[in-house]
């Protein structure tokens, strides 16, 4: 389930990023302040993409915690 999440969280942060880049390209490339922000723009998306993973693991993590103790807890 963590995964399924954590997939949905990061195409949400990525597709919107691709999609903006896309229209930006179409209406004729980008100047100089354009690639300036761009840059900034990627850096962010980059950022944003690896603290999702970072949290997709801690979640895993968490996950596998609960279900350890589930199972302690049902052999007791």
């Amino acid at each position: 389930m963590a995964i399924v999440f954590g997939s949905l969280v990061l195409a949400l942060a990525i597709i919107p990023g691709t999609i903006l880049i896309a229209i930006r390209l179409l209406k004729g490339g980008f100047s100089r302040t354009d690639r300036k922000q761009q840059a900034e723009e990627t850096k962010m998306i980059q950022e944003i993409y690896q603290g999702l993973s970072r949290m997709e693991e801690r979640v895993e993590a968490l996950e596998t915690i609960l279900l350890d103790r589930d199972r302690e807890e049902r052999k007791e």
